[in-house]
């Protein structure tokens, strides 16, 4: 039945298969929606304010426009990614393209927030399609032997829709409105759909699905949405305590049960066995800090730029020196790492990366100052993660490196969640005791929770190499 819903995957032209460019041509492919996913993540969220004003809601409600993509996101990416080995990762990835296109063009013409959000979810499903197997396919095309150097395009490619998000959503916004930042992935959809069905090899090697864990999936989802509905109700002008309070024991009854059946599971999302071995639990919490520190600034300032006395394009280009930052470190910083090692980077990046977001409390009202700082800050965290990710999967045996790489995308999908929703939490405490530097001292609190994971990492790694 799922082979018959997902297709036969089509054959590349023999003009295509047999150029000797064949196999970075499908590269280029990919990078399309390396780069697509993260121009998206890094423009929603300038949005924000102006769909504030058209829809008349509170931060508390517009929040769900990426809460709901990135939920989607956390709960899909294994689940898709065990389909995508069974049953065709190029037909998956094409069919994704097809789902994020028509979505984006549902959300640009969406007539209320209600409309808006839901076709986030539908994004959410298709960006899980693109993102769930591209690592897959980028080896798949190339071999492993130009493995690391075909990662590292793909690496390039998501860290150039990281950086230049941010300025140009705000250009768009400024001159366009807020819609033309869904709008704009339709031209770049259908190129993408195109190139993939021209470009992409066929899948050769098919491994069946040999287990599910459908409750895993729907705890892990219940777990997720809860946590998220509880930081957002925290958000709200009116806070219900009781609701907190049985949206809070949903989450937590829910994650201890989703704990329970993973450690029972012929098949786990996640397995706890794993979290265990040299610190792999460590890493993938430190993986969710450092998400959760990158996205918090880019929901935050877009709210900032009416006090800065500044439009939404040059705001835009104050905050594209935060990814910018990462985008560079990311991409050059491996260089660096063979001199002095992931684990100095890890510490010595997350200390830096603390400094700088600390002092934006007390540099928040200049626009230069805070952009020095986000370089400094991105900077670092494109020195910490990369890093840190090295260490999660050179810590496991290759045959579990799949389901590991999974659990760093649900980390990343989580933390940028509770990015985005740790940061409203926070300017709701501002709003209410009108301290406005209260959502970076938040901030800075994240960041410091950043350094005791770096801590614990320092303690695996002892672990590990200790006899």
């Amino acid at each position: 039945m799922l082979r018959r819903l997902f297709g036969q995957e089509m054959r590349r032209p023999a003009w295509v298969r047999d150029h000797p460019y064949a196999p970075w041509a499908a590269v280029g492919a990919v990078c399309l929606g390396a780069f697509m996913g993260q121009l998206d993540a890094s423009i929603v969220t300038l949005a924000f304010p102006s769909v504030q004003a058209e829809f008349v809601q509170d931060l508390a409600s517009v929040q769900w426009v990426s809460l709901s993509y990135l939920a989607v996101l956390a709960v899909l990416l294994i689940p898709v990614g065990r389909l995508s080995d069974a049953y065709g990762r190029k037909q998956l990835y094409v069919n994704g393209f097809v789902v994020f296109t028509a979505a984006s063009a549902a959300c640009g013409f969406a007539p209320n927030l209600g409309w808006l959000v839901a076709g986030r979810v539908v994004q959410g499903l298709g960006a899980a399609l693109l993102q769930a197997n591209s690592v897959a396919l980028v080896v798949g095309c190339v071999g492993r032997d130009r493995a690391r150097t075909a990662l590292g395009v793909q690496a390039a490619a998501q860290a150039l829709g990281l950086a230049i998000g941010p300025a140009v959503g705000g250009a768009l916004i400024a001159t366009l409105g807020w819609r033309s930042v869904f709008l704009i992935n339709l031209p770049v959809g259908v190129v993408a759909v195109v190139a993939g069905l021209l470009l992409l090899p066929r899948t050769r090697e098919r491994n069946p699905v040999t287990g599910t864990d459908v409750w895993g999936n729907v705890l892990l989802a219940i777990t997720v949405l809860a946590t998220l509905w509880t930081l957002s109700l925290l958000a709200r002008t009116d806070l219900s305590l009781v609701e907190i309070i049985a949206s809070t024991a949903v989450a937590g009854v829910a994650g201890w049960l989703f704990w329970r059946t993973e450690s029972r599971a012929d098949a786990p999302l996640i397995a706890p066995e794993r979290l265990r071995t040299h610190g792999v639990g460590v890493g993938l919490v430190g993986a969710l800090l450092g998400y959760l520190v990158l996205f918090a600034p880019l929901v935050l300032y877009p709210l900032l730029f009416t006090s800065w006395g500044v439009s939404t394009a040059h705001g835009g280009l104050v905050l594209t020196c935060l990814p910018a930052g990462f985008a560079v470190a990311a991409v050059v910083g491996g260089r660096v790492g063979h001199r002095i090692g992931n684990e100095r980077r890890v510490v010595v990046g997350s200390l830096v990366a603390a400094l700088a977001t600390l002092g934006q409390v007390v540099a928040w009202q200049s626009p230069w100052a805070v952009g020095v700082l986000l370089i400094v800050g991105g900077m670092s965290l494109g020195v910490v993660l990369p890093a840190n990710n090295a260490m999660v999967m050179t810590a496991v045996p290759p045959t579990a490196a799949a389901t590991t790489g999974g659990m760093i995308n649900v980390a990343r999908a989580v933390g940028t969640s509770l990015g985005v929703a740790i940061t409203s939490v926070g300017m709701a405490l501002a709003r209410n005791v009108r301290v406005p530097e209260a959502p970076l001292v938040l901030a800075g609190m994240v960041t410091a929770a950043l350094l005791l994971a770096a801590t614990g990492r320092r303690r695996a790694i002892r672990e590990r190499v200790e006899p």
